[in-house]
């Protein structure tokens, strides 16, 4: 809490002074000069590797308004700090990236900067992309400029005093970013190099799967150790702890199976993980799954929590029990034993145990459902409660699935469903 304390004051100090020559120090800080030239042609296969890498950092997920044209932008991302709208990456000349060059792209990317050199929020995520390699940024922007131009204006952002100054963005980025290359681990094998650049650069894993502080930056001692999605309210749950999210026993295959087909035996994608996969990850070839797969399963372990928590109470977990019999024993088995390939298990079910119970909350309210993938173009789904289960029976439903079966679990509060509603 003390360096807490000490960054926010840092923070006001700075922002004190005149936020135009705090930026125009920041904007010397390192950084070459930027090239406008522009190639006459795109080369045919620098354009398709683009639209690979495309793929592989689902750009197209925040660039595309839901129902609207993709990479147009306009789709909104809420955060703490009030509302961002995704920008049009569209080559057109007057609203998009139509007159962006391969260097200022490249800038944005690695440095975070825009055309006319102003900073960019994180919410893009070039923490991530700093360590994308200039070839690759390259052919990003060779694909992008392949694109139908379309003239749509990017929405302005809604954010609250002071996260709307450049000043408090140069302010988060003096304290929390640094741009840097990847740089391949001498001791790791090709493969392994080549998930790493993956999961740390294109595919942002972190943005995710990290915990947040209260200036929005990533936390947290394990790498890729989960956190609550901002705003969105879905918990990203750590893949480096054997009783949350690890692969590190897994066999590969499984790993590189729910990567691409959005399940496996031990569970399935659902919440926004089933959009990366749908939008992303079943797009990418063997070789880069087989890497990322490998890449995950040698994360550095948490080590896992075994104290049991406190039992509900007999009168909930019976009445949980109950309506586990009307509503769900048909499908997941009088014992949670699930169907193999159709309904998953919830007994030993991680997802049920998770110490963040809103995704549980959230996936009987709302309904679970695997991606639709080539691998798996009909999956099977689970419908929505929230209009059949009020919410002392859904806290008394998901209480007794966490103490169910050997589970221990803590109990869902009837607030718990509240603020998930």
């Amino acid at each position: 809490m003390k360096r807490v304390a000490w960054r926010i004051l840092l923070a006001l100090l700075v922002l004190s002074v005149s936020g135009a020559a705090l930026v125009a120090w920041l904007n010397q800080r390192g950084e070459a000069p930027v090239s406008s030239e522009r190639p006459a042609t795109l080369d045919a296969a620098l354009v398709a590797r683009g639209a690979y890498l495309a793929r592989a950092g689902n750009c197209v997920g925040c660039h595309t308004e839901r129902g609207g044209i993709e990479y147009a932008g306009g789709r909104r991302v809420d955060t703490p700090f009030g509302a961002l709208f995704a920008p049009n990456l569209t080559p057109d000349a007057q609203t998009g990236l139509g007159r962006w060059s391969p260097s200022e792209f490249w800038r944005a990317l690695h440095h975070g900067r825009g055309r006319d050199g102003r900073l960019l929020y994180p919410a893009f995520p070039y923490p991530s992309y700093t360590q994308v390699t200039r070839e690759d940024s390259d052919a990003l922007w060779a694909y992008l400029q392949s694109l139908t131009p379309v003239r749509r204006a990017n929405t302005p952002h809604a954010l609250r005093f002071p996260y709307n100054q450049q000043a408090a963005l140069a302010v988060w980025r003096a304290l929390y970013f640094r741009a840097e290359s990847f740089v391949p681990d001498s001791s790791r094998g090709a493969e392994w190099n080549r998930g790493a650049y993956l999961v740390r650069g294109l595919g942002h894993c972190v943005a995710c799967h990290a915990a947040r502080n209260v200036l929005g930056a990533s936390r947290g001692e394990f790498e890729l150790g989960g956190g609550l999605i901002p705003m969105e309210n879905w918990y990203a749950p750590s893949l480096a702890a054997a009783d949350e999210a690890s692969v590190a026993a897994w066999p590969k295959a499984d790993v590189v199976a729910l990567l691409q087909t959005g399940v496996a035996p031990q569970g399935m994608a659902t919440g926004p993980m089933a959009e990366v996969v749908y939008r992303s990850t079943q797009y990418l070839s063997a070789p880069d799954l087989q890497a990322m797969a490998g890449y995950l399963q040698a994360l550095p372990q948490e080590a896992a929590d075994h104290r049991p928590a406190p039992a509900a109470e007999a009168t909930v977990l019976r009445q949980g029990e109950q309506l586990y019999g009307q509503h769900c024993a048909k499908c997941h088995g009088e014992q949670g034993q699930g169907v193999a390939g159709i309904y998953p298990p919830l007994a030993g079910n991680r997802a049920v145990t998770l110490p963040a119970s809103v995704n549980l909350i959230k996936s009987v309210l709302h309904g679970g459902f695997a991606p639709a993938t080539a691998g798996n173009p009909r999956p099977f789904g689970m419908p929505p409660f929230a209009q059949q289960l009020n919410d002392a029976e859904l806290a008394a439903l998901l209480s007794y699935l966490r103490q169910a079966w050997g589970h221990q679990a803590a109990e869902v509060s009837l607030l718990d469903v509240q603020r998930a509603r």
